[in-house]
């Protein structure tokens, strides 16, 4: 019990705050602006100047936006005694009535009347940061207390919208929806602001209130429409809720049902009183209104077969019978008139019609003077005997299977779409078409070469007899045989089947059952076998041949220089043997010799045979020599020609092999010696050679005909192949132009002694039988007298 005691306490206070609180004690919610509510066209306008229907009064707006809502001219002279409590003017900026248009919202009604027991400018047009809380001055209603069944001094704010109508039929309709203050917090399981459509006639009697839920659920009220209200109160009638402002914003108060629709019958000539109020429950501060939706005050008639039942919108008739459709309303002082799509119907002036052809037969009943008809439609869609044919249906027995199946054959007897199929044993039966047919169409115990009577219609009046030819046969059962089930690429097998009297191959054409393939990778044949009569096995024989693998090996022609070792690799795989011309087993092997080199390879179900050449590789060669006389610095240039499975990186010598390294310059050369430069792929012997004399040059001239020292003589390079050289002065200039014939220089150009000075040389030639390139460049000076 004490544990217990907290949850009570809690429903204590909740109940008391619901049902003691006087109107002024409820707290207003004050709603905040977004982004959302902000916007333009977030909310729908009520009684917007830019609207002619704003200024109508109440009369107008009942005959123009409820009734016609300006879709045509139909006028409604029938509709009298117009008025609406409280009696505000259209001019009153604060009237509980007026007219609402949905402007660029989602709102359900495009327009029509709204009825507020606020103010009902309120209801839209721009965001209210608070409740409406407004009093329009009305009462109470004891309507529709009694409809609710509440007191009548608990209702507060009604507004009343009353008229008189003559119906021109049995049917009359109106679509509506409320909206509602109401909609916030625990409000809904206590505030019963509510909605009524009361309904009589003229000359007495006692209301009927249209307004109400379908399948008896109670009158249109805040409190019998609701979702839950966590730990308040459960759901009422929540599918007729449609939801609260949030996403879509629309109006100004909280929450609204969906579209409602209030029907009542009525007698066609007969005028009536209509009474329309929507009022607060308890209070002023939260308000609710009803939007009556333009132009859906509806006169209903309906359309009966000659049995006088109810016709649906739609019928099927076959080959153009002719139907007899009668309206509901019959009487003298009513006019009609029947349409056919959408065509006048001469001379189809009552209430009945034949109709003799497929389409859209509309009657349109009226008062007379009265151009606002009441309507009804139907559409016959025309049928025709379906397309049938004779048929034979094969039946491939297996020992749990030893019926017919006679709905599969139906697809192909008919594919008239909504077909009817009866089959009968007896011929009679089927042309009398009594109920003598084949009940268990699935497991039907027919013979071979038995015949069916199988009567075909569209489930009314269009039929057709054929003849369903039964056969029986037992299902084969395919095998299949192949020469080898392992072989190697490229090679042929022949396949066998067994079983049946033909054989459908998945691989092959024809029908066979023998096949002959060759192969390159595996495959599954795959192959039923066939009866006389056609059965098919239910499974197919299957076998899978398996192509070896195709034997492959890396195995590739070499180089190698005298002195070297190469290994030839014949590559791993599957099951792979190996046999070389060496009389070796192994996967590689390493051979110092040129020649031919073979290995046949075995995968335990193939063999194949490689081979490879192993050759003398190429030697490097010098192909170019840059000397600096000055620097006594030697770059060597060489050519490394492509060589198979070896490295290609160089290296360089110039001590005759006593010393390598991995750079091609050498410094510190001496002078008037001969060197012997060697290039050699890294890792072999396969070596090249050049000899290089680093030749002594003097650096300084003096052409005083004293013997010494009077030239630079290069008479000596002349022997070599493409001897060439300059002499060029400290700004690049060319002085002397060195050749074969003018190999010496006096220090002059053009006969002129040039004045003394640094100057410096360059010469190239080339040697005979390596073709290797030198360039060797210096300075000298020159001492002339002056």
């Amino acid at each position: 019990m004490i544990r217990n005691l907290p949850l009570c306490l809690f429903f204590l206070v909740v109940s008391t705050f619901l049902f003691s609180q006087t109107p002024q004690s409820r707290k207003s919610v004050k709603e905040h602006k977004s982004a959302l509510s902000a916007r333009a066209g977030a909310f729908i306008d009520v009684n917007a100047p830019a609207y002619t229907e704003t200024n109508y009064d109440i009369e107008k707006l009942v005959k123009d936006v409820l009734i016609s809502s300006g879709t045509n001219t139909c006028v409604t002279p029938n509709v009298s005694n117009v008025k609406i409590t409280p009696n505000h003017a259209v001019g009153d900026a604060n009237r509980a009535w007026g007219y609402f248009n949905k402007a660029a919202t989602n709102f359900p009604f495009k327009d029509g009347i709204i009825l507020s027991t606020g103010f009902a400018r309120k209801a839209g047009n721009s965001f209210e940061s608070s409740t409406l809380g407004d009093t329009n001055g009305g009462g109470s209603d004891p309507d529709l207390a009694q409809v609710i069944g509440v007191q009548e001094n608990r209702l507060n704010d009604a507004v009343l919208l009353e008229f008189d109508f003559v119906p021109t039929t049995t049917q009359i309709k109106f679509n509506y929806l409320i909206a509602s203050e109401e909609y916030t917090g625990s409000f809904p399981c206590t505030f019963a602001d509510a909605f009524a459509i009361l309904l009589r006639p003229t000359t007495g009697g006692p209301y009927v209130n249209m307004a109400v839920l379908p399948n008896s659920a109670g009158p249109v009220s805040i409190t019998n429409i609701h979702p839950a209200v966590q730990g308040i109160c459960g759901a009422v009638n929540e599918q007729y809720f449609a939801g609260y402002n949030t996403a879509n914003v629309e109006t100004n108060f909280n929450g609204r049902t969906i579209p409602l629709t209030a029907t009542a019958t009525v007698t066609a000539g007969q005028q009536y009183h209509f009474k329309m109020v929507i009022a607060d429950y308890s209070d002023h501060n939260y308000d609710s209104a009803v939007f009556l939706e333009g132009g859906s005050f509806n006169i209903g008639v309906e359309l009966l077969d000659p049995a006088g039942a109810q016709l649906p919108s739609d019928i099927n008739v076959c080959d153009n019978v002719p139907q007899v459709i009668t309206a509901s309303v019959s009487d003298p002082n009513l006019v009609y008139q029947w349409f056919l799509n959408g065509t006048l119907v001469p001379g189809a002036t009552t209430n009945t019609i034949t109709a003799t052809q497929p389409g859209t037969y509309t009657i349109e009943v009226s008062v007379p003077g009265n151009p606002c008809p009441g309507k009804a439609t139907i559409e016959i869609h025309g049928g025709f005997t379906p397309q049938a044919n004779d048929a034979t249906l094969l039946l491939c027995t297996t020992p749990d299977i030893t019926t017919f199946d006679l709905e599969s054959i139906k697809p192909s007897i008919s594919t008239t779409p909504g077909a009817v199929f009866k089959f009968y044993e007896n011929q009679a039966d089927a042309i009398a078409q009594n109920n003598n047919y084949i009940q268990n169409i699935l497991n039907y115990n027919g013979n071979d070469g038995q015949i069916l009577y199988v009567v075909v219609s569209n489930g009314g009046f269009c039929s057709k007899t054929v003849e369903l030819t039964l056969l029986k046969e037992a299902t084969p059962t395919a095998k299949v045989k192949v020469s080898k089930i392992k072989i190697c690429p490229g090679e042929s097998v022949t396949l066998t089947a067994e079983g049946g009297d033909t054989y459908l191959w998945s691989n092959f054409p024809g029908t066979g059952n023998m096949q002959t393939v060759t192969l390159y990778q595996t495959t599954i044949f795959t192959v039923y076998a066939l009866g006389t009569k056609g059965c098919k096995s239910l499974n197919p024989a299957t076998v899978r041949v398996e192509v070896t693998p195709e034997i492959t090996s890396p195995l590739t022609d070499v180089e190698i220089c005298v002195g070297d070792k190469a290994t030839l690799d014949a590559g791993a795989g599957p099951g792979y043997k190996y046999l070389w011309s060496t009389g070796a087993t192994t996967q590689k092997i390493d051979v110092d010799q040129w020649g031919i080199y073979t290995v046949e390879i075995d995968n335990g179900i193939c063999k194949k045979m490689f081979s490879a050449k192993v050759m003398g590789a190429a030697t490097p060669y010098v192909i170019g020599l840059d000397y600096s006389s000055t620097k006594k610095t030697l770059v060597i240039t060489a050519e490394n020609p492509p060589m198979n499975n070896l490295p290609s990186s160089l290296e360089y010598s110039i001590d005759n092999g006593i010393t390598w390294q991995q750079s091609n310059i050498f410094s510190s050369l001496l002078d008037n010696t001969t060197y012997t430069i060697l290039v050699r792929r890294v890792g072999t012997h396969c070596v090249g050679s050049l000899e290089f004399f680093t030749l002594q040059i003097n650096n300084v001239i003096t052409p005083n005909d004293d013997g010494i020292n009077d030239v630079l003589d290069l008479t000596s390079l002349g022997q070599f192949k493409n001897f060439t050289g300059s002499i060029h002065d400290r700004y690049g200039v060319e002085m002397f132009k060195f050749s074969k014939d003018t190999p010496i220089w006096n220090g002059t150009v053009g006969g002129k002694r040039l004045p003394s000075s640094t100057y410096w040389y360059k010469f190239n030639f080339e040697y005979p039988k390596s073709k290797a390139q030198m360039n060797w460049s210096g300075w000298i000076m020159l001492k002339n007298r002056e």
